[in-house]
């Protein structure tokens, strides 16, 4: 299992747009992923679970990856989050 930790920079946080997107890029690797904030998980690929950790601004998100996409799953996952779900916010 491969593990990273990431915040959430883009002004609306984990909303609805942006967890579609990250679904749909988890969705193209052959990894399961999961984010984790404190007591909460859920898998990437799923929107409503995306939306139920309620993450906003500022928080801190444990990114997790097994399979044999993982590090490339990873990677991808952490970098849409960095790059604020390419939101100009």
């Amino acid at each position: 299992m491969l593990k990273r930790q990431v915040t959430i920079s883009n002004k609306l946080g984990l909303h609805a747009r942006a967890a579609t997107k990250l679904a749909i890029l988890a969705a193209d690797f052959d990894a399961e992923i999961t984010l984790i904030q404190a007591d909460k998980q859920a898998s990437a690929a799923s929107v409503l679970g995306l939306l139920m950790l309620e993450s906003g601004i500022g928080k801190m998100i444990t990114v997790t990856a097994t399979g044999p996409d993982a590090a490339t799953a990873l990677d991808a996952v952490c970098n849409l989050i960095n790059d604020k779900f390419d939101e100009s916010c």
